[in-house]
């Protein structure tokens, strides 16, 4: 397959999205005559690049509030930011977990260079934009106890698994960052971020600048846990030499219009 007949599909399926609202991968495999995993790449790469939202077994199209909202484009810049400072640090055979969420999972595209990479993760989603790298790394999966509210796997099956491995990285989101404590979050099932963190070498959180300083009561992994801190360069000065004073190593991605 040409790249101009990548393009040429890429643009007739955004084409069926807009039209219909909502489309399946099957349902354009068998439109197009190709497998169910160029298809996956192809709804990936629309969606990196702002142009429909990945939906379970398909893709559907924008709504309009978010097309509307221009802070909806710079919140995906950003984290597209946060994703290559964060990628930057992965090397080739390296083996890393990435925990579930939006932040983290804006990352996988990016690895599609790596080598020879190991990764562990509990979210489904996670698991399926790995399996569409044309790497093919290695994937392992916790298992548990699946909890709606972060759609990832929890649990004391979860946590067992992961105390069988050693890895390199952990890559992890946060709901909130206190800057006296450390990662908070809403979920009160903290009990498998932190051993992921015990099971890495380091600990790289990746999260928004306007979420730091919010008070959420469920603290997630105290500063002494965590290695590096990747957010946007919109953080404040004094807030940056906050963090730093933690100990933490701190990296501020320029967000780039």
């Amino acid at each position: 397959m040409t790249k101009r007949n990548t393009q040429q599909r890429r643009h007739t399926i955004l084409q069926l999205v807009n039209s219909q609202g909502e489309v399946s991968v099957e349902m354009l495999a068998a439109e197009f005559t190709t497998s169910e995993v160029t298809i996956r790449k192809d709804l990936t790469a629309l969606e990196q690049s702002g142009l429909l939202l990945r939906r379970y077994g398909g893709a559907v199209a924008l709504p309009q509030e978010i097309v509307a909202k221009s802070d909806a484009k710079f919140d995906s810049l950003r984290k597209q930011a946060i994703a290559k400072a964060a990628s930057a640090l992965i090397k080739d055979h390296h083996r890393i977990i990435i925990d579930s969420g939006r932040t983290t999972a804006a990352m996988i595209p990016m690895l599609v260079s790596k080598r020879g990479l190991v990764v562990m993760t509990n979210a489904i989603n996670v698991a399926n934009r790995l399996l569409e790298l044309e790497n093919e790394p290695t994937l392992l999966m916790t298992g548990g106890t699946w909890d709606p509210h972060s759609e990832s796997f929890q649990g004391q099956v979860a946590e067992q698994v992961l105390r069988s491995y050693d890895f390199d990285q952990l890559f992890i989101g946060a709901d909130g960052i206190d800057v006296e404590r450390g990662t908070t979050t809403f979920n009160e099932l903290v009990g498998l971020s932190r051993v992921m963190a015990d099971a890495a070498r380091e600990v790289i959180v990746m999260v928004e600048a306007d979420k730091i300083g919010r008070k959420i009561p469920n603290l997630e992994l105290p500063w002494h846990k965590v290695t590096t801190l990747i957010t946007d360069n919109t953080l404040a000065e004094p807030i940056r030499q906050a963090i730093i004073s933690r100990g933490v190593n701190l990296i501020c991605a320029e967000v780039s219009n």
